[in-house]
């Protein structure tokens, strides 16, 4: 089943469960209808003003998360793509063998990486091994086989730009939202949906219509907050498309290892 009609499916019934309690509990009620003290209905308002703090605030941090998952992919990219065109500086040999790194690299990258990141929420140890080897590859070991340290400064600042970038994906990829948020959220919204009854919803086409769209709102808001917080998966997972596009035919290429 896609998340998108998981989605669909929980807003739905959501809005059934909602709907046919107020229903029933509209059938079963005898008598006059109860007025709600005004101290019930100032104590419920507040609490859902709180609870849409809260849950603004969750997607706010979680977008937050995404933007910054999405900065380093693109300075990761724009990174390599820099070392890769000030390595036209280096003898043709010691070029060649930059560029062909830089290649198995972003390969290995596109194919290998995110897929790791998407079903498993961490990056492949070889990933860091390929950049070492870039890294190495730009290092001057001697005058004789690559320019001087003032020439391959520029090519080294650029990787090592890569590398930080490279580190702060890896930590925004294994970073989890912790299990007390999550229980908080849930908690409020059963509470929140809760409220619904204990304002005396009547069994009106009108009343009922709203009840049902505001819960299945906070079903959909939940669902945006638990998909904005992982965010090289999912449904709005931030792609390597910065990658394929700076790099095409290396991104076209199947990622290997260190070889």
């Amino acid at each position: 089943m896609s998340e998108w009609l998981a989605l669909v499916v929980a807003m739905l019934a959501t809005c059934m469960v909602v709907i046919l309690v107020a229903i029933v509990r509209q059938r079963r009620r005898s008598g006059g209808e109860a007025e709600t003290p005004d101290v019930i209905e100032y104590m419920s308002m507040m609490i859902g003003v709180i609870y849409a703090v809260v849950l603004g605030l969750a997607i706010a941090g979680s977008w937050e998360t995404r933007s910054a998952a999405k900065e380093a992919v693109r300075v990761e990219a724009q990174s390599m793509h820099e070392a890769g065109e000030r390595a036209a500086v280096y003898p043709t040999t010691a070029r060649d063998r930059v560029l062909g790194d830089i290649d198995t690299y972003i390969a290995f990258v596109v194919h290998q990486d995110w897929p790791q990141m998407e079903h498993h929420r961490d990056l492949s140890p070889t990933g860091e091994q390929l950049l070492g080897q870039v890294r190495s590859d730009v290092t001057p070991s001697s005058p004789n086989d690559l320019p001087g340290a003032a020439a391959a400064e520029p090519v080294l600042d650029a990787v090592a730009t890569a590398d930080d970038a490279r580190s702060t994906r890896a930590a925004i990829a294994t970073s989890e939202m912790p299990v007390v948020v999550w229980i908080g959220l849930f908690t409020g919204a059963l509470i929140t949906v809760a409220l619904i009854f204990l304002l005396e919803i009547r069994s009106t086409f009108r009343e009922l219509l709203l009840g049902g769209l505001f819960s299945a709102l906070v079903v959909f808001l939940l669902f945006v907050v638990w998909d904005f917080q992982s965010p090289f998966g999912h449904s709005f997972g931030i792609t390597p498309e910065a990658f394929t596009q700076l790099f095409p035919a290396a991104a076209h290429a199947s990622g290997g290892g260190t070889g």
